[in-house]
């Protein structure tokens, strides 16, 4: 009788273990992943702030629209890669230096010549996002990024694309 009660303590365990380690697994991201998120959500920062600057400086209807765009959906994806990751990540709460150097070039930029660097930049900055976030969708592991990473693309494209649009409306050489 107690070696009945002994085993089927031992087979529960293994039960229960077998439900709670992949689970457990799948808490943790790679030291990868872990970048990857720091930056897209530092990028995605940079995204809101350029785009309200865009809709309140922008001289063109189309770059004041565009902005008002990146500021909505880069915030509406902030918000689900913090939901995304939970605690597992320290997320940023201030621009990466190199995010900064961005911002501050734009906000530096005249005003007759604001329309052309946001175009500019934005072309540049999705082409660089677009290349990352498909990447990252080959080798992310956990499930709920890698949900994140291929619902994100799409709309980075579509950025991507309306970037060079508003771009070539402007006259901005392609680089």
């Amino acid at each position: 009788m107690k070696r009945k009660m002994v085993w089927m303590a031992v087979v529960s365990l293994f039960a229960v273990c077998s439900l709670v380690l992949p689970a457990l697994a799948a808490e943790k991201l790679t030291m990868g992943e872990k970048s990857f998120v720091k930056e897209a959500a530092s990028s995605g920062m940079m995204e809101v702030e350029l785009g309200q600057m865009a809709k309140e400086r922008g001289k063109s209807q189309e770059v004041k629209d565009f902005g008002q765009m990146m500021a909505t959906d880069h915030g509406k994806a902030n918000d689900e890669l913090k939901s995304v990751v939970g605690n597992r990540v320290k997320l940023p709460t201030k621009l990466e230096l190199k995010h900064k150097a961005t911002v501050d070039k734009i906000a530096n930029a005249s005003a007759d010549e604001f329309d052309k660097k946001y175009a500019e930049t934005m072309v540049k900055d999705h082409k660089k996002d677009v290349e990352k976030f498909r990447k990252e969708s080959k080798k992310a592991k956990d499930p709920q990024l890698k949900g994140w990473i291929d619902k994100t693309l799409p709309v980075l494209e579509q950025h991507l694309q309306q970037a060079k649009d508003m771009a070539h409306k402007l006259g901005v050489a392609e680089k």
